[in-house]
């Protein structure tokens, strides 16, 4: 069994090189990648390894190795410290670059919209997570979070750990590599429910909004997350915007804006979903708000606006989760979400006040949104029902997703090459 096991970890962590030290007991031939050592860039979501150069990431550095490794293992390890119910920026990191492995066209799993698989087989995967203390709901998200990863890459077995400081870590490697070999997925638990009728803060005076696209303020998380920001102003609340990918890329630019959050009675996080999850660049700055606040008590409260190119907004649902729990871990009032499908051939990073007559439920949520936020209440379920309304028919996406693509790849003469695999095992 060829494995690949890819380290997520920090510098440091005595939990990391036990594990790595047991696993290489068990599987001596197995190959490590701590990922902090590799050079790794974040993920453009410019889709140009779909279009431009199908199945090879634009960005030709590790990233391209790692995915070659993969789709040459039999078995894929992912090490992480559970972050927020999630994994480490430096693993989603690589994650998010496994886009190149899978097809831009469509299919249905489960009743729901996902990618075609590129190759004919992909790896099994052990997910591991560990946790200074055990956290019924982080866990909970891990274990649904490594399970949606496995529907994305194709992976025919899953399994998932948990260990923490008391844990035997040899005899639960051994119990899970043998659920690998014996060929017994991890079953998952559903994400955990948060009860927002008891979340209250007081009125808010001051917000900000954390916009977490690459595509700064020309993006579908800009353009959310700006009409929201402007009912507030309309409502008396000072607001500011922070673009993650251009304020956390500096020691100096770190601290100005950890100050300016700070300073905020509510900060609201708008973001595209990668991989089920957030990108990689928003879970190190929310890594490192956290290592900020870390034994500091905050009376401040935390929303978050996801959007996907999927048409239905559950894809949203564990990335939410993971902030819900990142407002938990660091002692702000988590106020709730909203969840869009489908939005960026609607918006398209564009004002929201711009775009034509079917963006209206969508202002009527935010609308609604930000009535309750600038009172200090949850973010209430009828908005959330109106951001989640499905955009356009399931068949009708699908169809005029798939002739997107075909229509974009010509324009890079590659439409005859959109089913390429570059990493096919010979």
């Amino acid at each position: 069994m060829k494995t690949l096991i890819l380290d997520g970890s920090h510098a440091g962590d005595p939990m990391a090189e036990k594990l790595n030290t047991a696993l290489h007991a068990q599987l001596p031939d197995a190959e490590t990648l701590v990922l902090r050592e590799q050079r790794i860039g974040n993920c453009a979501g410019d889709f140009f390894c779909w279009v431009r150069s199908p199945g090879l990431c634009n960005t030709d550095d590790d990233n391209r190795v790692i995915a070659e490794k993969i789709m040459h293992s039999d078995l894929v390890i992912y090490l992480t410290p559970v972050t927020f119910g999630g994994v480490s920026s430096a693993l989603k990191r690589a994650v998010d670059h496994q886009i190149q492995n899978i097809s831009p066209f469509f299919t249905t799993i489960n009743g729901e919209i996902h990618h075609q698989r590129r190759y004919p087989r992909y790896p099994d995967t052990l997910s591991i997570g560990w946790m200074d203390t055990p956290d019924a709901q982080a866990e909970a998200i891990f274990r649904h979070l490594a399970e949606r990863n496995a529907i994305n890459m194709y992976a025919s077995i899953a399994v998932c750990g948990i260990v923490d400081s008391t844990s035997d870590v040899d005899a639960q490697l051994r119990g899970w590599l043998d659920s690998v070999r014996h060929k017994e997925s991890t079953p998952a638990p559903a994400l955990p429910t948060i009860d927002l009728s008891f979340a209250a803060a007081a009125p808010v005076k001051r917000a900000a909004l954390l916009v977490g696209s690459p595509r700064t303020k020309k993006s579908t998380s800009a353009s959310l997350g700006g009409y929201l920001m402007e009912q507030l102003s309309a409502r008396g609340v000072e607001t500011e915007t922070v673009q993650i990918y251009t304020t956390f890329n500096s020691t100096e630019r770190t601290r100005l804006t950890l100050e300016q959050l700070d300073a905020a009675d509510l900060v609201v996080l708008a973001f595209p979903l990668y991989v089920d999850s957030l990108p990689a660049p928003v879970i190190a700055a929310l890594e490192k708000v956290a290592a900020h606040r870390a034994g500091v008590k905050v009376t401040q409260s935390f929303a978050a606006i996801a959007n996907c190119g999927f048409p239905e907004a559950s894809h949203n649902d564990t990335a939410l989760s993971i902030c819900a729990q990142f407002a938990k871990q660091t002692g702000m009032t988590w106020l709730g979400s909203l969840a869009l499908g489908g939005g960026e051939g609607l918006i398209h990073g564009v004002p929201l006040r711009e775009v034509d007559g079917r963006a209206i439920p969508l202002k009527q949520a935010l609308d609604l949104a930000a009535e309750a936020l600038a009172d200090g209440r949850p973010i209430p379920g009828s908005a959330r029902d109106l951001m989640a309304r499905p955009i356009i028919p399931n068949w009708l996406y699908r169809f005029f997703g798939g002739l997107g693509w075909r229509q974009q790849a010509k324009g890079y003469g590659v439409e005859k090459h959109l089913r390429d695999r570059p990493y096919q095992k010979i």
